[in-house]
């Protein structure tokens, strides 16, 4: 999470990591909120896509604590992390998969999707907007089923890292997705033009035009 202030250069190093995920006295993003985050965004993957999900990208992943997680309930799924962090990926990237790459450097990349789950948290504002609009192509991409992509807007009262954080509106946020092809769900979850066309029109977190279902779900 984080609150606003002037872009300036930093370090995703340990001390970094230490200071904002495991310092007491600063740490934002505790065990049992990010444990929540991870149950949201695998069950809203697998109602839509109505199977267990088999392979999720993490961009922005950090040290990857969203890899555990994700072992936990879908040991079977493939995970890739993407980060620029040369210390994560040096002293996590063996051991949980995790490759060196930058968000507006994703279509460069071969990650093997699409992914049934795409998760970006606490990322998204902290990019440049070009690099933001040319990310979010590459992820639509990406994403075969849902994506998690959660950020904060220059309307949001947030604390935490605040260094190089974009203030940008909340309008201008669904202006990028919405020219990349993502279709908004609520609660951070979007989907691609690869399931948009199995949504049902009251699913959408927005009018939209109608689309044809292609294998409509059961209800009952």
């Amino acid at each position: 999470m984080t609150s606003r202030s002037a872009a300036a250069p930093k370090r995703y190093d340990r001390a970094y990591f230490d200071r904002w995920y495991r310092d007491p006295r600063r740490a934002v993003v505790h065990r049992d909120v990010l444990a929540r985050r991870v149950q949201l965004a695998v069950a809203a993957a697998e109602y839509l896509l109505e199977r267990p999900i088999r392979s999720v990208l993490d961009v922005g992943c950090g040290e990857a604590p969203w890899h555990a997680l994700l072992e936990r309930v879908r040991p079977r799924a493939r995970y890739v992390g993407v980060d620029s962090s040369a210390y994560a990926v040096a002293r996590f990237g063996r051991a949980r998969n995790i490759r060196l790459g930058t968000f507006g450097g994703l279509a460069r990349m071969r990650l093997g999707g699409p992914f049934d789950l795409v998760v970006c948290s606490d990322v998204l504002h902290y990019v440049g907007t070009a690099e933001l609009a040319r990310g979010l192509r590459a992820l639509q991409k990406l994403t075969g089923g849902m994506a998690f992509l959660e950020l904060f807007t220059k309307e949001d009262a947030t604390i935490g890292d605040d260094v190089g954080f974009k203030p940008r509106a909340a309008a201008t946020y669904r202006r990028l997705f919405r020219a990349a092809g993502f279709v908004p769900l609520g609660l951070h979850c979007h989907v691609g033009r690869a399931l948009e066309p199995d949504l049902i029109s009251f699913e959408r977190g927005a009018p939209a035009p109608q689309t044809r279902r292609r294998s409509p779900r059961k209800h009952r």
